[in-house]
């Protein structure tokens, strides 16, 4: 199935009400926590402090410490209470405040939590949300600035959606608080709306108060085109939008896709892109080698290489830990510049 994303997509609204992607996660999780008893959320510095990345602010006072639950600096431990919650009918949201602490944990997640229902034949779900911060381009180094996409994308047993502005964000989140599936929530640093960092302004935009779902596993069409298909998720579709841009400038014609979900993957929405347009090029803040790109790529070649008029491109970060310098990490990030010298190759 096929969405229209709500950064194309006419917003037939009275008035406008547009917030962050932080603010619109904060908001769903109070919205269900209200539904729901059984949420509750589980972390470091979520409490008092309103997490790091202003995900959680306000929700001490609502909840109390019994269902907002500031945790120790053990990623292990926590994350491990968390899908023994799940286990016994709860239904946790526990927050892994930077992708790259998955080394530390990954046991908890990956022999845990994705593979509890398969070991008991369906007995034993896991209806748990993992959150977690991604992506760099503010000078913190290799522990701080990976995206980790398909280290997660590999190993069944979780879904894994990375919103790209706070519509989607709110809508996910709620479908991720109702899956019985673990999913992985991954938010880009520089889209959350979170000042000390900046955020992009375009992930702003109006957000219904009342609860809403959007279904996990389906990719929305950013930008109608017939040129050329670009595929992002999180902050390389506005890198893909600025792109298509400057290419209908040069009388390119862009078509852009949010996949919104990166397990399940919406390869049917890209299939048919890729037929009308006959180019494809997939933008991925994640290494390069064995990445999500590359599986896109795959799959579009596997299923529609009739339909390719060129090869198939691919804007991903090299294979090499996330740089300090500022002027290093920059030249390493994707960006418009190289889509569209991408675009122009092809």
């Amino acid at each position: 199935m096929t969405a229209t994303s709500v950064l194309l997509a006419p917003q037939k609204v009275a008035k406008q009400r547009k917030i962050s992607i932080a603010k619109a996660i904060t908001e769903a999780t109070a919205q269900e926590m209200r539904r729901d008893p059984s949420v509750f959320v589980m972390g470091e510095d979520i409490g008092a402090f309103g997490g790091v990345f202003g995900m959680t602010t306000g929700l001490l006072a609502e909840f109390g410490a019994e269902r907002i639950r500031d945790t120790p600096i053990s990623e292990t431990a926590f994350i491990g209470a968390a899908v023994g919650a799940a286990a016994v009918g709860m239904k946790p949201i526990v927050e892994l405040m930077f992708v790259d602490f998955l080394g530390v944990c990954f046991d908890a997640i990956y022999n845990l939590a994705a593979k509890q229902s398969y070991f008991s034949g369906g007995a034993v779900i896991c209806p748990m949300v993992l959150t977690t911060s991604v992506g760099g381009g503010y000078s913190d180094a290799g522990q701080h600035s990976q995206c980790l996409y398909a280290t997660f994308a590999h190993m069944p047993g979780m879904k894994i959606v990375s919103p790209s502005n706070a519509y989607d964000a709110k809508g996910l989140m709620v479908s991720a608080m109702r899956d019985p599936n673990p999913v992985i929530f991954m938010c880009h640093k520089g889209l959350q709306g979170i000042g000390w960092l900046g955020t992009v302004r375009r992930t702003i935009v109006h957000v219904p108060e009342e609860l809403y779902t959007i279904p996990i596993g389906e990719a929305a069409i950013v930008r109608e085109g017939t040129d050329i298909t670009l595929v992002g998720w999180a902050s390389t579709v506005h890198l893909a939008i600025d792109a298509a841009d400057t290419l209908k400038a040069q009388g390119i014609s862009a078509e852009v896709i949010d996949i919104r979900s990166i397990v399940p993957l919406d390869i049917e929405t890209i299939l048919k892109s890729v037929k009308r347009t006959g180019r494809l090029v997939v933008i991925d803040e994640d290494y390069s080698n064995c990445g999500v790109a590359g599986e896109i790529i795959a799959q579009v070649s596997e299923r529609g290489f009739h339909d390719l008029r060129s090869p198939p491109g691919r804007v991903a970060y090299p294979d090499m830990p996330p740089p300090f310098a500022r002027v290093l990490e920059q030249a390493a990030l994707p960006s418009a510049t190289k889509i569209v010298d991408t675009v122009l190759d092809l």
